[in-house]
């Protein structure tokens, strides 16, 4: 039987794409110098709510660069945000248009500085992490009417920096009636406190299993173990 070299066999099946491959090479460009970039890159301002416009969506940085130029880096999945060489935030990137990613860390000085802004706030349902943070702020809302906003960023203050899941499990806590404490920056630190000196959980032991009892009892029962 004939046999054909390998490099024959590919000369005639390709024998019939010689033209096309001659108009590709045709139009074909060199390869770029350096890879090309991955990144969709625009320049925006902070605007004075700590927040950065990209793509007709609005995404929160720290409010320490309130008024600052930053690059946005967009790509498929996040955008990062650089500011004097020096990535400041990663964010996972939004889909759509006039949609909103608001982190209550980033903007926690900008409020506190003018708390009366968080009445009317445009993206407040943001700056609740959890239902029970919802509710606290309802409280508040009933208790000390005057000074429900201030009392609540405070709260929001000691979730930054206790932990936000702490904080939550406190707010439960005192929502369920377990204290006659109302809900205040106190009564949560308060909480917290208890919390942190309850006992670890005591570690169990579990004892080897003894394979000879299965033997023995295989034995009396006439089984091959």
């Amino acid at each position: 039987m004939l046999r054909l070299d390998l490099k024959d066999l590919f000369a005639q099946r390709n024998a019939g794409r010689r033209a096309r491959l001659a108009e590709e090479m045709a139009v074909m460009r060199e390869l770029p110098a350096r890879r090309m970039e991955s990144a969709k890159r625009e320049q925006v301002k902070v605007d004075s709510g700590s927040l950065i416009h990209v793509e007709r969506n609005a995404y929160s940085v720290n409010s320490r660069l309130i008024g600052a130029q930053v690059e946005a880096r967009l790509y498929l999945d996040h955008v990062e945000v650089w500011y004097g060489q020096r990535k400041v935030a990663d964010l996972p990137r939004l889909r759509g248009r006039n949609k909103h990613r608001v982190d209550y860390r980033h903007i926690l000085e900008w409020l506190e500085r003018k708390p009366g802004a968080f009445e009317n706030y445009r993206y407040q349902e943001d700056l609740f992490p959890t239902s029970r943070f919802r509710m606290a702020y309802d409280g508040l809302r009933e208790t000390t009417p005057g000074r429900c906003s201030q009392e609540y960023l405070k709260i929001l203050k000691l979730a930054a920096e206790a932990g936000e899941v702490q904080v939550d499990e406190a707010l439960r806590e005192l929502l369920a009636g377990k204290t006659d404490a109302a809900i205040t920056v106190e009564s949560v630190s308060a909480v917290l406190a208890k919390l942190d000196t309850i006992p670890p959980v005591t570690m169990v032991e579990v004892a080897p299993v003894d394979l000879a009892s299965y033997d023995r009892l295989c034995g009396a029962m006439g089984v091959q173990p």
